[in-house]
């Protein structure tokens, strides 16, 4: 299987998730608990619970979040390469849930808007030809950490390893503006966005047609449509590969399903089958992240995965 190295975001995610429809001004019963998170770190670690050799670079505060953190990645099997950042904190998100399921993300990126060129050159051991590189959008969208993933895009491209990017959120990217990040990641070989990013990086509000614009940027787009599921698009086909997704009797948190569809799309994707087949990998393992609280797998799956 071949290695994927991924550069990003690592965070610590509180969740809360409301018991009733929020009451604005006053007070809402919620399950509030903590979790790891961060875009990048979430899927490297369902990666490594699918048994891909994975390796993770990141930047983390010198606190007691960023030591649970990096224990968290290496326990899921992750090669974990932190740079300890001495001044700032560890990057934490607050997670709000509703009763219905949607969510809604309040980020501080502390350590996260800090990684450094230097720290990806630290790295550089791991930019060798027959490595898939895999960018989290988040690191492009924060201006702290844009130099380093720039960066990062420019090793893999003289390693000449293979790349996906992600785009990370649909308000940020909307923000930062469709052109930079088109011009920062054009020659990755696949960008995996959800319709909204497709939109705002195309002017379509139609995925299949946004699928069509991005491939004149990349070889191979993949879109998540939410409850549609996804599709996959390439240059020269008359019509994408599209792929439902699998029922969910009741979502629990969405937060990291994006993710864990690119961990589960990857691993097939990367071995050469059919995009159907990691269409539906990716569907399957995001389906499986919205089925409990929290980014990433439950401890129980690492530990079925290690028995």
């Amino acid at each position: 299987m071949t290695r994927v190295v991924v550069v990003g975001d690592l965070m610590t995610d509180t969740v809360a998730r409301a018991a009733y429809p929020l009451a604005k001004g006053s007070d809402t019963p919620a399950a509030v608990t903590t979790h790891g998170g961060g875009s990048g770190a979430n899927v490297a670690a369902w990666l490594a619970v699918e048994g891909i050799d994975v390796a993770f670079v990141g930047r983390r505060g010198s606190d007691i979040a960023g030591r649970n953190r990096d224990m968290e990645l290496m326990g899921y099997g992750v090669d974990a390469r932190l740079v300890m950042d001495g001044e700032r904190p560890t990057g934490t998100c607050v997670v709000m849930v509703t009763h219905k399921g949607d969510r809604t993300m309040l980020s501080d990126p502390g350590a996260n808007g800090a990684l450094l060129p230097e720290d990806i050159e630290r790295c550089k051991d791991l930019f060798t030809q027959g490595t898939h590189l895999h960018l989290s959008g988040y690191a492009l969208i924060n201006e702290g950490s844009r130099k380093a993933a720039i960066h990062t895009l420019d090793l893999a491209r003289k390693a000449q390893m293979s790349v996906s990017v992600d785009g990370g959120s649909s308000s940020p990217l909307k923000r930062m503006g469709a052109e930079p990040f088109l011009e920062w990641t054009q020659g990755a070989r696949l960008l995996v966005v959800n319709a909204k990013e497709a939109e705002i990086l195309t002017g379509r509000d139609n995925p299949e047609q946004a699928a069509k614009v991005l491939t004149a940027w990349y070889p191979q787009v993949v879109i998540t449509t939410g409850e549609d599921g996804a599709l996959w698009y390439t240059n020269g086909r008359p019509e994408p590969v599209t792929v439902g997704a699998e029922p969910i009797d009741k979502i629990i948190d969405g937060t990291g399903a994006g993710d864990a569809f690119v961990a589960g799309f990857l691993p097939p994707w990367l071995d050469g089958k059919q995009p159907a087949d990691a269409l539906t990998a990716g569907c399957r393992l995001g389906a499986q992240a919205m089925k409990h609280l929290g980014a990433r797998p439950t401890l129980d799956v690492v530990d079925n995965q290690i028995n």
